[in-house]
């Protein structure tokens, strides 16, 4: 894992790299060779910023980002500019104080804003519609991406994490392959041929209420992810569904990429996606085996709570559940 203490290079899921030249009292930040922008630094009483050269919100985005991912514990940052940052403003980037040409920006918001971690997606803007399907009243859904939805380079990790939508043809012998391993058909119970798999991966597609997702670390796949809108699911009888609670079902495939800082980087990204995907969203809530003890450890460590024990037909299950404010408090996204 990378020290970020060490940090001297950031990749942007818009392409390139972001390079700094930082002393204690200065930032110099670059962009593919290109000068970005320049600050001088003040640390005490909290981290203050000063405009030496470059404006516009996407240098004091950037900017954001590296003092963000260079120090996981700092929660809010002091602007201060001699111009009013208009669009920075209205985007929920910085807010205006009480004192003149300074503005704040606050992790918990930095982390909210959808670009450019967010691929293309319906679903933010996509109006509300009550209908009942299978007995069940819930929000019309969007229709389901295609392609890559999310991409943010891990700087602990050194890696990026991504998040592609399944595609059967391409994906069909890599899913056989994890389902029919020993250690996720424990879990899973999803053992099968391909044609079985085909069915299942079939079936989930033309799903409205699910989305199937591939895991990547530096684009090679690695795990399958299941996100469904609960009020849909048959979670929903068990406790009290949000219309646009998601739900999360996990597996890690590649033995290279288990692990607890592996998982802390993809569940942290698969929980993000979600909450990014549609600010509605005020929960995300997975049913793992209540005698699942490793992969509810991992998830109590990224600040799921277990809000009870319940029994589907086919297991016992503990309702795990985090909620956007405590996802988004003291985020600690790097």
């Amino acid at each position: 894992m990378s020290n970020l203490n060490d940090l001297t290079a950031l990749a942007l899921p818009t392409g390139g790299f972001l390079v700094a030249d930082e002393t204690e009292n200065r930032l110099s930040l670059s962009l593919e060779g290109q000068p970005l922008i320049q600050l001088r630094l003040t640390r005490e009483p909290e981290l203050q910023v000063h405009m030496d050269g470059g404006y516009g919100s996407h240098p004091i985005s950037v900017a954001c980002y590296w003092l963000f991912a260079r120090d996981p514990a700092c929660q809010r940052l002091t602007w201060q500019l001699d111009e009013t940052p208009t669009d920075a403003l209205l985007s929920g980037l910085l807010i205006a104080t009480d004192s003149a040409g300074q503005y704040r920006c606050e992790r918990t918001l930095f982390w909210q804003l959808p670009q450019p971690w967010l691929g293309t997606s319906p679903t933010a803007s996509y109006p509300q519609q009550m209908v009942i399907s299978n007995g069940k009243r819930h929000p019309l859904r969007p229709v389901k991406p295609k392609g890559e939805v999310y991409r943010r380079f891990d700087a602990r990790l050194g890696a990026w994490i991504s998040l592609r939508t399944l595609e059967i043809d391409e994906d069909l012998a890599r899913f056989n392959r994890w389902q029919n391993s020993a250690r996720v058909a424990s879990f899973w119970q999803e053992e099968g041929s391909l044609e079985q798999h085909r069915a299942y991966l079939d079936k989930l597609e033309a799903d409205p209420h699910t989305l199937t997702l591939i895991g990547c670390f530096d684009d090679q796949p690695f795990a399958y992810f299941e996100a469904y809108w609960a009020k849909e699911d048959r979670i929903a009888p068990f406790y009290d569904a949000g219309d646009y609670d998601r739900g999360i079902h996990m597996l890690v495939g590649e033995e290279s990429h288990r692990g607890p800082h592996k998982v802390a980087s993809w569940l942290s990204a698969l929980v993000h996606y979600l909450f990014l995907d549609d600010p509605r969203t005020q929960r995300v809530v997975a049913e793992p085996r209540a005698d699942n003890a490793k992969m509810i450890g991992y998830m109590e460590q990224q600040r799921f709570y277990c809000e009870k024990e319940f029994d589907f037909p086919h297991k016992r299950a503990a309702l795990m559940a985090l909620g956007r404010e405590r996802f988004f408090d003291r985020c600690s996204l790097a």
